[in-house]
């Protein structure tokens, strides 16, 4: 009974949610940017009921036994708090993307085309144990004029709901309907698969987390999916690169966060470049206590490297571990990203141009870099304020996807009597 109850609850919230929808494509571009600045504003003046929310969220994961990545991805700070506040304000400051004028023509006979961008209408933000994506996601969905029903794991429930509750109030103060932000806060999955039936409520489903969610999204909805990947990323470190360059981006793209999707996986490294440079390479692992798992290239030069299985160069280690290949030419560095690659983000370093450009018009992904850490494939970082994920297919959206991302188009025709 409870079950069935929770799911017409479900559905009511769905039906609310696209109600709001309306009203709010109807708003101007000065209110949702208005209402942004007080979410803004009102998340940093409660961030201490939001972290007390968070704590209990941290320590059932303690009790649990979560890895360190994991706790990493659940934890708030006063400062990343602080941090989607100001990533609200960013996205406030973007061009509004409904309402573009993406073309205008008029036929031969008179009739007139126009093609505007509109919201998508409700989007289903299904997601684990990223509480930020609570913030972030919402803003960037009233921004481009969407609903957004928020589905967060189990594992983060205290710390969404108490995100939640904060928005809705700040929310009341808005001209954007609270409807217009809807969170599920029951744990069960029957429920949680409930959205993604809901076709005749919801306009896109978005997953954000690991691949068995992402996976359980895609084979099951019936709801338009906007997949994010995970992220098994490659840094190629070429016969040509400049050591410096190449041992920064290592470190960086490893090590300054580890647990998230743009952190890479796998560096795989040109021989000679690996016999001229192998005493600085080991120094650098040793000092940042990165374990290296390697084929027998790597393991007869890097001490205390475990042997690379199958498995390894699959991996999303999300930690201090990295798979390390060795190669004798770039086309098998970029085999080896195409055997095992997520599409997510990949970089080259070298100082030779033709090799970058033949790597970057041979691999595919969302992000290439040339001579830069991978780290940079996010919202905030490219400059769009927040990001509501990171699409790794190729239809409608790819990469980073900010507002543009949550419009679609509408074709007006205005005529004069035409008939066909």
């Amino acid at each position: 009974m409870t079950l069935i109850k929770e799911k017409l609850t479900v559905e009511a919230q769905a039906i609310e949610a696209k109600k709001a929808g309306k009203q709010l494509s109807l708003l101007s571009t000065e209110d949702k940017d208005n209402a942004l600045y007080v979410l803004a504003e009102t998340l940093e003046l409660k961030f201490e009921t939001i972290l007390k929310a968070n704590e209990v969220d941290l320590q059932a994961g303690r009790d649990k036994g979560f890895d360190e990545a994991y706790m990493d991805r659940l934890a708030l700070s006063k400062e990343r708090i602080f941090d989607f506040a100001d990533g609200l304000r960013q996205v406030a400051q973007q061009e509004d993307p409904t309402g573009k004028i993406l073309s205008n023509r008029t036929l031969d006979n008179g009739l007139n085309v126009v093609k505007v961008s509109v919201p998508l209408g409700v989007i289903g933000m299904i997601y684990e144990a990223r509480p930020n994506v609570t913030a972030d996601a919402t803003g960037l969905a009233l921004k481009s004029g969407n609903a957004i029903i928020l589905k967060g794991g189990s594992s983060a429930i205290n710390s969404n709901k108490a995100i939640v509750n904060v928005m809705k109030s700040a929310l009341s103060k808005t001209k954007i309907p609270m409807e217009a932000v809807q969170f599920i806060d029951s744990t069960d999955r029957e429920v949680s698969q409930q959205l993604f039936t809901m076709k005749e409520h919801i306009d896109v489903l978005i997953p954000r987390g690991g691949a068995s969610l992402i996976n359980a999204v895609v084979n099951n909805a019936t709801v338009p999916v906007l997949e994010t990947g995970v992220g098994n990323c490659h840094l190629y470190i070429d016969s040509a690169a400049d050591t410096e360059k190449a041992l920064s981006i290592l470190v960086n793209a490893k090590t300054d966060r580890p647990a998230v999707c743009n952190a890479i996986e796998t560096v795989i490294i040109h021989q000679e470049w690996l016999a001229k440079h192998k005493e600085a390479l080991i120094n650098i692992l040793t000092a940042n206590s990165i374990t290296v798992h390697g084929d027998e290239s790597a393991l007869a030069v890097i001490p205390n490297a475990i042997p690379a299985s199958e498995d390894d160069w699959a991996n999303e280690y999300l930690s201090l571990n990295i798979a390390m290949k060795v190669v004798n030419h770039v086309d098998e560095a970029i085999g080896h990203i195409e055997q095992y690659g997520t599409k997510h983000s990949e970089a080259i370093i070298t100082e030779n141009q033709e090799t970058a450009n033949h790597f970057m018009k041979l691999v595919d992904a969302s992000a290439l870099y040339h001579n830069a850490s991978t780290r940079f494939t996010d919202g905030g970082a490219l400059g769009f304020g927040a990001e509501i994920g990171i699409s790794t297919q190729k239809l409608h959206a790819r990469g980073p996807m900010g507002l543009p991302a949550l419009t679609t188009v509408k074709y007006i025709m205005t005529g004069n009597g035409q008939v066909r």
